[in-house]
């Protein structure tokens, strides 16, 4: 008599592990989404959301639906001026005497939206 060996249930199982464990990999690459929600622990509970507008179910049921803790937010506005489409902030307000570069200057309006204030230096 021959006996039959279930090796399909246990290379299934393997497979559906190895994605699951792919799938609490993926991300941005930020320490904050890298922080998974697997095994019943809260993103709450790992990552300090202090100043962040959203609610503690909102960010824990965004970590429970796609398997990664979201990036803390804040309510925050930048210092300085907003940032007017198409012109640099160099272009836009006087920096005369401002140590930094233009470069910097600049750098520093395209990431925020915000034009920094001027330094004097």
């Amino acid at each position: 008599m021959r006996v039959r060996s279930r090796t399909m249930p246990v290379l299934g199982l393997a497979v559906v592990a190895a994605s699951l464990a792919l799938t609490a990999c993926e991300g941005n690459g930020d320490e904050a989404a890298a922080a998974s929600s697997a095994g019943g622990t809260r993103c709450t509970d790992q990552i300090d959301y202090t100043g962040d507008p959203r609610s503690h179910a909102e960010i824990n049921s965004i970590g429970a639906e796609t398997g990664a803790c979201p990036a803390p937010l804040t309510d925050e506005t930048p210092e300085g001026t907003p940032k007017e489409p198409g012109l640099r902030c160099t272009d836009q307000i006087d920096y005369t005497g401002d140590p930094r570069s233009n470069a910097d200057i600049n750098s520093i309006g395209e990431w925020t939206g915000y034009c920094p204030p001027v330094e004097q230096g």
